[in-house]
């Protein structure tokens, strides 16, 4: 497929779950950022003068030609450009990075390429080569539109920035995009919270991410935690929020996804159904069904540096097959964070295994009224996904 070709076409409505072929995504990392956010736990890094771009572009070519040595290739459904900081990259190397993979690989005719970008990295110019090249969906960090919290969780940007950064997607001729919205952040009031909301469902993306602020080990948060909203605020942001973008047309199809009809994230939707997907770049993480079938899970070396020296190689820091007691926690984990779940019969075409095997924790989170009494469908009922740690707790190896 040309570049032309992925540029021109609109992505599809996903994976078919029904379909008893592994759907195939590829996601691409570029690892670096121009500052480290304080609640982050990716793996990024700060971009100092002189990262050579194309030198990356090379590795991330190499790390896909020794992916795909030896294995068959299905049709990759989608592209994600995540990071660190995606946007960061100049428009002619991301131009030979999709170039590159439009050679190597059998890509989908509805393909969806994401790229994931920061409103402080935005540019007119570059946000249309961008589209040029061949993206025609863009997620952008808006992340609060309160410049005290943007501040407060260091971002690099204003909230006009982060309005002006959406005008230009527009602009540029994205008629696909997503926003990243935060909810529970430092000294955030419901008020405030939902106000945000308001401001950016008033924009009119296709696509929310609207989740809240979680603080995870290895971050500065964690270890300097700051004054966040109680239990009881956090439960009436997510009420009321829930209830505000469904009124606005926007459908929670995911825990933190929201979207208008036929705007669901092919990507996160194929992950979700434990789907496979191929990882390049530094710190990447790929999943890949082989015959047996064999579930199995490769990571690549986080360091940059490091994972372009060794990319020719593939720059794997580990790889394993995931045992029977793994896999059904594994997919369920996914699984139920879908509002409508998965058809039953997904599970051992994914699996390999029975569903005899999980009868047991599936009587119980019926009982219990977590999943919904329905032989042909994985689904949580509205109290199973609300409380869905609980309901993934009964999955878990004992």
């Amino acid at each position: 497929m040309s570049i032309k070709g992925i540029s021109d076409h609109q992505p599809g409505p996903g994976p078919d779950p029904d379909d008893a072929t592994v759907p195939l995504s590829l996601y691409v990392h570029v690892p670096w950022c121009v500052r480290k956010c304080p609640y982050c736990d990716f793996n990024s890094h700060t971009q100092h003068t002189g990262v050579d771009q194309q030198a990356y572009a090379t590795a991330l070519l190499l790390d896909l030609d020794a992916e795909l040595a030896g294995q068959p290739r299905p049709p990759v459904v989608s592209v994600f450009f995540g990071g660190g900081t995606p946007s960061l990259l100049s428009a002619g190397v991301l131009e030979r990075i999709i170039e590159g993979l439009a050679h190597r690989l059998r890509l989908a005719d509805d393909l969806e390429v994401t790229l994931e970008a920061n409103p402080g990295t935005a540019e007119a110019a570059r946000f249309a080569a961008y589209r040029a090249a061949g993206v025609n969906r863009l997620s952008i960090g808006v992340q609060s539109l309160d410049d005290s919290a943007l501040a407060a969780i260091g971002r690099i940007h204003s909230a006009a920035e982060a309005v002006a950064a959406y005008r230009l997607a527009r602009a540029a001729g994205f008629d696909n995009i997503n926003l990243d919205l935060m909810f529970g952040l430092p000294e955030q009031t419901v008020g405030g919270a939902l106000e945000e909301l308001r401001a950016v469902i008033a924009l009119e993306p296709e696509h929310l991410s609207w989740y809240q602020l979680t603080l995870e080990p290895n971050t500065l948060f964690y270890h300097q935690r700051p004054v966040l909203p109680d239990d009881e605020q956090l439960a009436d942001m997510q009420e009321a929020g829930r209830e505000m973008l469904a009124a606005a047309g926007y459908r929670q199809y995911e825990i933190s996804a929201y979207a208008r009809d036929g705007r669901q994230c092919r990507h996160n939707l194929n992950y979700w159904q434990f789907g496979d997907y191929l990882g390049i770049g530094a710190g990447a993480h790929g999943k890949l069904t082989l015959p047996g079938p064999v579930v199995r899970r490769r990571s690549k070396r986080r360091q940059p540096d490091a994972y372009m020296r060794a990319a020719a190689d593939g720059a794997v820091s580990n790889e394993r097959a995931l045992g029977a007691d793994e896999l059904p926690v594994e997919f369920l984990l996914n699984a139920l964070r879908l509002r409508d779940g998965v058809p039953a019969a997904l599970f051992e075409q994914r699996t390999g295994l029975s569903l005899e095997t999980v009868a047991s924790p599936l009587a119980a989170a019926r009982a219990l009224g977590l999943l919904a009494d329905d032989p042909a469908r994985l689904r949580p009922t509205e109290r199973g996904f609300d409380f869905l740690n609980d309901l993934l707790a009964l999955f878990e190896p004992e």
